[in-house]
């Protein structure tokens, strides 16, 4: 199943230097669009991301029907997240994002989603991370600016 990931993801993956972890994980099912690179290399300077990290990275361009799809939704979305949405709900995709009103958005179109915690839980599941390694990367998130819905991973791993 393709798994199309939003900007706060990379970003948050790419400041804790543990990209690889997306790769790991779902290989070439890893995608993002065209939008959602135009928003993370606009963050290169401002926020310090690494600016070659998400070569790697499979790039989806939108067919007919998920730009149609994606300019009906709310422009309180932003494009990369509406064009994230469009290939998750044409695609039936998991679309991977932090940003609560795109999660909300996409709860109305019944897409499956995961968030940073999530992906992080699923590196420890799949033996990718130790726990202590993926704390670690979830506390430079944090430190990052990221606002976890939790602290710390262990309590949700037992």
């Amino acid at each position: 199943m393709i798994v199309i990931l939003d900007n706060t993801v990379l970003s948050n993956f790419a400041q804790a230097q543990i990209a690889h972890a997306i790769l790991e994980l779902w290989g070439d099912q890893a995608c993002t669009t065209p939008d959602v690179i135009s928003e993370y290399r606009a963050g290169i300077k401002p926020a310090g991301l690494p600016p070659s990290v998400w070569k790697f990275l499979r790039i989806n361009e939108l067919s007919s029907v998920e730009i149609d799809f994606a300019t009906s939704l709310s422009a309180k979305l932003g494009k990369g997240e509406r064009s994230c949405i469009a290939i998750a709900h044409v695609q039936n995709a998991i679309f991977a994002t932090d940003d609560l009103f795109a999660r909300k958005v996409a709860n109305r179109y019944q897409i499956q989603k995961i968030g940073t915690v999530g992906i992080l839980l699923q590196c420890v599941k799949q033996e990718i991370f130790s726990i202590p390694v993926a704390q670690k990367a979830l506390n430079e998130m944090i430190a990052f600016g990221y606002r976890s819905p939790i602290i710390d991973l262990e309590d949700f791993l037992l």
